[in-house]
């Protein structure tokens, strides 16, 4: 039609033009394919709420037939998988502290004799419940294969005494949140998921502001390096993430009663490690996109695997290797350990640095790129 009527002509026109251009802005057609099948990928492969193998201790302090049947049944679970014998009690308690395990089997010295004389001997087991989602099905498992996992072994003992079969009394000490309040796991993961998305969110939006705007050429007239400009971007958004950790730290302790077992001063240590981390991944996603909306589709690219794969909204340990392995790149996997580690362990530096380094390794990296990529004169 022609005049003021419909064209179907400038219609195909104007479509085509949007095709083109669609064509042209290669990240975001790469966001458009690639979250869908991220999204896919992770929930159909990586998410995992019943985590199983889980790292365990075993203190034997008993070696014997029943033993090595009830540690048997415990691996037959599938739950636990025994990486090691520690010897002594302090041992065993700076494996579960550092989070290299996440259960403790303590077999007493008197395990056998007490079987033996048709008594129930008691078995502890030593649970990390600083993620109670993680624990809790294990759990179960143990104290339901108490009942059986010695019934062969006690097939002579039973037939030779009156009394009936003996069991183990298994006792379940969950270790830094007896209670299994959620709020101790949930809290300190809040407080890691928003300090990614602000500052990165932040940051990510201020060199191409200043593109967007034109302001970008007054910094390029200026003898500044690229350092300086960056690291000058970053400083005032530090204060502000310290201040939003600061309140979410009261928050944590008035409203919800997050326990503070560790030191003050070590947990604003890692907040500022964590904090520059991000921002300057976010100054490097501003010097590689072209506009705000490319810099914010970068940020959410990155936010997905970190709220996923962080251990924040599944247990860490349920995932399977290759996305653990992809989880420990990301510095919130890492910094929700040092958080509840601080906050509900008392953890101290030394038992945190395995966990400090990747994070400091991630920034120094991020800084590389961004350096690489930034520019002195516009294109």
């Amino acid at each position: 039609m022609n005049g003021n009527g419909v064209s179907l002509s400038r219609w195909i026109g104007i479509l085509v033009k949007e095709f083109i251009q669609l064509k042209r802005d290669r990240l975001t057609f790469g966001m458009i394919v690639g979250i869908p099948v991220l999204q896919l990928i992770l929930f159909g492969y990586a998410i995992n709420t019943d985590p199983r193998n889980l790292p365990t201790a075993v203190r034997d302090a008993d070696p014997g037939i029943f033993t090595r049947s009830f540690v048997a049944a415990l691996e037959n679970t599938g739950y636990f998988r025994i990486v090691s014998r520690p010897a002594t009690e302090a041992e065993a308690d700076g494996l579960l502290a550092r989070g290299d395990v996440q259960f403790v089997v303590t077999i007493p010295a008197d395990f056998t004799r007490r079987l033996m004389r048709g008594e129930a001997p008691e078995l502890l087991v030593e649970a990390d419940a600083t993620d109670p989602t993680a624990v809790s099905n294990a759990v179960s498992a143990v104290q339901k294969i108490a009942l059986t996992a010695l019934s062969r072994d006690l097939a002579g003992v039973r037939a030779r005494t009156p009394t009936p079969t003996p069991t183990v009394d298994v006792r379940v000490h969950r270790r830094y949140n007896p209670e299994g309040v959620t709020a101790y796991n949930i809290v300190p993961g809040v407080l890691g998921t928003i300090l990614t998305m602000t500052m990165v969110l932040m940051t990510g939006l201020a060199m191409t502001r200043e593109r967007e705007r034109g302001t970008f050429e007054n910094l390029l007239s200026t003898p500044a390096l690229p350092i300086e400009v960056m690291t000058g971007k970053i400083v005032p958004y530090i204060m502000i993430g310290l201040l939003q950790v600061t309140l979410i730290l009261l928050a944590a302790r008035w409203l919800f009663h997050v326990p503070m077992e560790g030191n003050l001063a070590v947990l604003y240590a890692i907040m500022l490690l964590f904090i520059a981390a991000n921002l300057a991944l976010g100054i490097t996603f501003s010097s590689l996109a072209r506009n705000q909306l490319q810099s914010m589709q970068m940020t959410f690219f990155f936010f997905l695997p970190s709220i996923l794969l962080s251990g924040f909204m599944f247990p860490f340990r349920g995932m399977p290797e290759w996305a653990q392995t992809l989880g420990n790149l990301l510095p919130l996997t890492h910094f929700l350990v040092l958080v509840r580690g601080v906050m509900l362990k008392g953890s101290a530096l030394p038992e945190l640095w395995v966990h400090v380094w990747p994070i400091a390794a991630f920034m120094v990296a991020v800084i590389a790129i961004g350096l690489r990529f930034y520019r002195r004169t516009l294109d």
